[in-house]
């Protein structure tokens, strides 16, 4: 898979891609990645590709025909990026569902931007915007590793373990089981019996209840599209009952 970046800083996004099992796969040619500088678009001597807002306020404005012109240049790649995304704050989250899209596609490209964003007709340029979370950056680079990692690691041979990410929070639907490791005791906390009894069957019925139960105490409202058997759904519903109307 191919992913191009847009960005005004390159050098924030490049050590990144040098560490950890992101790294290993560039190496390997599993993905490929190209950042790609905003600012030769600027069409002055300055380089400067942002201007003042119309109607007045504080901060600078990235320039519609900056992006365009990085669009245009999309298109002339072989091949055109199947999506472009302009990373903004007032994008739709960005979700376990979205990145399997994206993992699906042979290019996606990104466009980053800083100060106070992009010009609003930027919006009609791309085929979707994405956020990373209600908060607010300095800029794009952030979210676009975010987008690439979470991206990248769906792509054949990038993990060690191909199933690994199946069994993640989210990508069941549901929060992730919890996970243990040695030592077997600590301070007085110790690992669940089951999980040494070596039994797969139980092992596997424990991991699916305490996944349930956390999605449940955490975050509840993925309860309404996770996929749940009718034992699941009747049990979450006891719980419901149990712990009576919430404030």
């Amino acid at each position: 898979m191919r992913f191009t970046v847009y960005t005004l800083f390159s050098s924030l996004i490049e050590p990144y891609l040098q560490e950890g099992l992101l790294g290993k796969a560039l190496r390997n040619e599993l993905l490929s990645v190209e950042l790609r500088d905003l600012r030769r678009f600027a069409g002055n001597r300055t380089n400067r590709v942002d201007d003042a807002p119309y109607g007045g306020g504080a901060g600078m404005v990235m320039r519609v025909d900056v992006a365009g012109q990085a669009v245009a240049e999309l298109a002339q790649d072989t091949p055109p990026p199947t999506e472009t995304i302009l990373l903004s704050p007032a994008g739709e989250p960005l979700t376990q569902r979205l990145v399997e899209h994206f993992a699906n596609l042979p290019h996606l490209a990104m466009i980053s931007g800083r100060y106070e964003g992009f010009d609003a007709r930027v919006e009609r340029l791309v085929t979707r915007e994405v956020s990373i979370g209600d908060y607010v950056l300095m800029g794009g680079e952030l979210p676009a590793l975010v987008v690439l990692e979470a991206t990248a690691r769906l792509l054949p041979g990038v993990l060690g373990d191909a199933d690994s990410h199946r069994q993640e929070s989210f990508s069941s639907g549901l929060l992730d089981y919890p996970e243990y490791t040695r030592p077997p005791s600590y301070q007085g906390h110790d690992v669940p019996e089951v999980l040494l009894s070596g039994h797969h069957g139980n092992v596997e019925a424990w991991r699916r209840l305490q996944a349930l139960r956390r999605t449940f105490e955490r975050r509840p409202e993925l309860l309404e599209s996770a996929p749940l058997s009718d034992e699941e759904r009747a049990l979450v519903a006891r719980w419901r009952a149990e712990r009576g109307p919430t404030p």
